[in-house]
């Protein structure tokens, strides 16, 4: 397992072993839709914490953040993402994704 492994949960990594074909195929299909259009890694990237902040999905956000710091998103454009949520998600929502992103940074901070 590679270094982004240790932070899946059990269940999906369980999940990722008994349907590995559909997994693999769902992976390919994600890899198509990103490489579908002009918007860069970070670009990708934010939308797509965009998108969980307002799913309010934290293994998303969780997820989001830590794969935009991978590409060298700024945590400043990270926050901002975030607080863009205050508005039309609502505060409570926008509080959550600042907690799940504050442990992300923090666990990286650890290391």
């Amino acid at each position: 397992m590679d270094d982004t492994g240790k932070y899946l949960p059990e269940i999906y990594r369980s999940f990722r072993s008994r349907f590995a074909d559909v997994v693999e195929r769902h992976d390919a299909v994600a890899g198509a839709v990103e490489a579908a259009g002009p918007l860069d890694d970070h670009t990708l990237r934010l939308v797509k914490l965009g998108i969980a902040v307002g799913a309010q999905s934290e293994g998303a956000v969780r997820s989001n953040v830590r794969k935009a710091l991978d590409v060298g998103v700024t945590r400043e454009a990270i926050e901002q993402v975030i607080l863009l949520g205050l508005t039309t998600r609502g505060f409570p929502a926008t509080v959550a994704a600042w907690q799940w992103a504050s442990e992300v940074w923090s666990n990286r901070e650890d290391q």
